[in-house]
């Protein structure tokens, strides 16, 4: 009997035994192998960018020569010369705005050079449309308004140049800033002009800048050379390189860096009509009348101070017809040009490089 105990016990150990062991090998047979990661690189290969392909430079002459000028003349030889193709023919900021949309649908325009005489008292000689008024910061915002100013197409991007080589645009802000809201596009160019007069064709550079200097006085009432070298040299006091009165007589450059003038007249026209209004028409006598009678209308004084010339400094003429009075004056400027000089090695003219940001200023 014990003997029988011992052997089931044995036997019922001995199945345990198995049987644990099968289940392990079984275990680890039905445990799931750990998958190999196979880590790839899905960072995307940046395609390369096609740089961006632009047309020539071009020039806009934007005016003709009167009489014995040749500011334009020589200002097409200069960019002739240097390569760049010159357009003639668009004399008003439509025209221009219509070449550039017809012409500009291949590549955009990176340069774009705009030649205009003009001064910061007379405004631009461009028209804004054709056969419109002259281009001043009034006329030129009224066509904008208007809606009859062509809109620039997308033949220009926010790396493209506007080159105004226009004298004294820097010196009229708002005209300037009109201008660049006449060239607004989806991408606006940049607006680009120097705050120096821009000079053509002079006896020792075929193209340089001057600093300009001014002083007025009424038309055919000049208080002669001596007077004005005084005065000019009283309201620029800083600059003391110049003699005054031999610049004054002097019009044109005889040496490098010498300073010359040039003058210009500057026109003024009201016109009153005192057929629908209580007031009485003045009945002038003398010139000084006028300019009393302008002072103490606070309208007539908010536009001459737009030139910052003294009412005193125009020659004052009236005319009365019927209920209307027309009244007229004209200032004479002079402008000193001080030509911009290198200032070590030699006497030469700075050269005009348009992205010289001392030179031409980006608006």
């Amino acid at each position: 009997m014990k003997t029988f105990v011992k052997t089931t016990t044995f036997l019922v150990a001995s199945i345990l035994t198995t049987s644990l062991f099968i289940s392990c090998n079984s275990s680890e047979e039905k445990t799931p192998k750990t998958p190999k990661v196979i880590v790839q690189n899905t960072i995307p290969i940046p395609k390369k960018v096609a740089a961006k392909v632009y047309q020539k430079p071009i020039v806009f002459i934007a005016g003709f020569d009167k009489g014995t000028e040749n500011f334009y003349a020589n200002a097409r030889t200069y960019f002739k010369e240097k390569g760049l193709k010159v357009i003639d023919g668009q004399y008003s900021l439509e025209e221009i705005i219509l070449w550039l949309n017809k012409n500009g649908k291949s590549n955009p325009f990176g340069e774009i050079h705009i030649v205009n005489k003009s001064n910061p008292y007379k405004g631009m000689n461009l028209e804004t449309t054709i056969h419109g008024n002259k281009i001043t910061a009034e006329t030129l915002r009224r066509t904008i308004t208007q809606g009859t100013l062509p809109t620039l197409e997308n033949v220009v991007n926010n790396n493209s140049k506007i080159i105004f080589h226009a004298s004294g645009l820097i010196e009229n802000l708002e005209l300037l800033r009109t201008l660049k809201d006449a060239f607004h596009a989806k991408e606006n160019p940049k607006v680009v002009a120097s705050p120096y007069h821009t000079i053509f064709g002079g006896k020792f550079s075929n193209h340089y800048l001057a600093k300009p200097f001014y002083v007025f006085y009424p038309t055919a009432n000049s208080p002669g050379i001596t007077d004005l070298s005084k005065e000019i040299a009283k309201k620029y006091p800083e600059e003391t390189e110049i003699n005054w009165y031999d610049a004054l007589n002097n019009s044109e450059e005889r040496y490098v860096g010498e300073a010359f003038t040039t003058q210009f007249s500057i026109p003024i026209k009201w016109e009153f009509d005192f057929h629908n209004t209580d007031n009485e028409m003045p009945n002038f006598k003398i010139s000084e009348e006028v300019m009393d009678w302008i002072e103490q209308d606070d309208l007539l004084m908010a536009e001459l101070e737009k030139y910052k010339i003294p009412v005193e400094k125009f020659r004052w003429n009236w005319k009365a017809k019927g209920s209307k009075l027309t009244i007229r004056g004209r200032a004479t400027g002079l402008c000193v040009l001080k030509p911009l000089i290198k200032p070590y090695g030699d006497l030469k003219h700075v050269k005009p490089d348009t992205n010289n940001k001392r030179l031409y200023a980006l608006k």
